[in-house]
């Protein structure tokens, strides 16, 4: 068995009133992450994570934000697409282990459902995914609550 890992980062800005999307699930919040697709932080990190794994460069190569066709999508048909990549080079996905950096709204009881939303995109079990979230201790740009970050690890094996 060959196995690799991967690493992913994404950063999105908050704003005021904007849809805030974490793992598929559409928090209540006065502010959410502002970007091409829905920003979800949470999935680009992990899609990032299991390109580079593969060595299929990143999120941005395969879905620009300069392409009308991603605008305003689910990040978690990229995911799935992501995914798709993978198993066309013959790789299968051992699991995730993703960190969030925001200092609100708490996403702790959340976190069931976007496992559920992450794995099923992916075609493998919430008892695969991790998600973790910790608060930049009110520093930055993080703690003044102008941004949110994700980062992800991955495990992916050859079949």
């Amino acid at each position: 068995m060959r196995i690799k890992v991967g690493f992913g980062f994404d950063v999105h800005q908050l704003k005021e009133g904007h849809p805030f999307v974490l793992g598929g699930v559409n928090l209540d919040h006065h502010s959410g992450a502002f970007g091409h697709s829905d920003a979800d932080v949470l999935v680009h990190a992990i899609c990032d994570a299991l390109l580079g794994a593969a060595n299929l460069r990143d999120i941005g190569f395969h879905f620009s934000n300069t392409d009308s066709r991603w605008k305003g999508i689910s990040s978690l048909i990229l995911l799935k697409k992501c995914v798709r990549l993978l198993e066309e080079k013959g790789w299968t996905v051992g699991n995730i282990d993703a960190m969030i950096c925001l200092e609100a709204p708490k996403i702790n009881p959340h976190v069931p459902e976007m496992k559920v939303n992450i794995a099923k995109a992916m075609g493998i079990s919430d008892e695969d995914i991790s998600i973790k979230a910790t608060t930049n201790e009110t520093m930055g740009f993080i703690g003044r609550q102008e941004g949110i970050v994700a980062y992800a690890v991955c495990l992916i094996e050859k079949v």
